[in-house]
């Protein structure tokens, strides 16, 4: 994990935290309607522009878990969704949100405890985080899901994500797996997720990082 560079934007009512290392500049906060996060302007981002319920809703849609919020009330805390989920995105990462448990992560970005962005790629210099390496690299994948997993009638609860030394993600705990195409493609309890890029079954891993020499650290 890269170091942090946290910048808090404090207001009367809530205090926005940004933690830059795991930034991909997605654009949700900034085209979302309003006057929260607005570009060029200093500051950036102005919780007292908003209504707590504007802020958290904005917050809540930042895909990588950058951004958080706490309110000076103790109201409105984030909370893991009913489903845990995974979507794995055209020649992107894989996107997570859920209950999240995700071994070595970073203590001072609670926002990682709901949402993620993993890179897939191989290419990262933040894993197991994405930081947009895939664009430079020139990653290729449509994010086409060919397996679909087993038949699982729970949904939620803890979702642990342990990166392997220089292999997978091992990802246990109820989850759901969304294509490139937005088709909810698999379900199960227990995937192993490529994060070497080679695999020839993406997004699942076929052990491709070993005959590709994939180094994590």
């Amino acid at each position: 994990m890269s170091e942090s560079k946290i910048t808090k934007y404090a207001g009367k009512n809530a205090e926005v935290s940004w933690h830059g290392g795991l930034c991909i500049h997605i654009g949700e906060c900034g085209r979302a309607k309003g006057d929260l996060f607005v570009g060029g302007r200093q500051p950036w981002c102005q919780p007292d522009i908003a209504s707590n319920d504007q802020v958290q809703d904005v917050i809540m849609r930042c895909p990588s878990g950058a951004l958080s919020v706490e309110f000076a009330d103790g109201s409105r805390r984030e909370t893991g969704r009913p489903e845990n989920t995974i979507s794995v995105a055209y020649n992107g990462p894989l996107f997570v949100r859920g209950e999240l448990e995700i071994e070595g992560a970073p203590t001072d970005a609670p926002g990682l405890k709901f949402r993620a962005a993993l890179c897939r790629c191989g290419h990262s210099k933040n894993k197991p985080f994405c930081d947009n390496s895939h664009e430079s690299t020139g990653f290729r994948d449509s994010g086409a899901v060919g397996e679909a997993g087993e038949p699982n009638p729970e949904s939620g609860g803890p979702l642990t994500i342990k990166p392997v030394k220089d292999g997978p993600l091992m990802v246990k705990g109820n989850v759901t797996i969304s294509g490139g195409s937005g088709r909810i493609s698999w379900t199960g309890e227990k995937v192993a997720l490529c994060r070497c890029g080679a695999s020839a079954n993406k997004p699942l891993c076929d052990g491709s990082h070993k005959k590709t020499g994939f180094v994590s650290d």
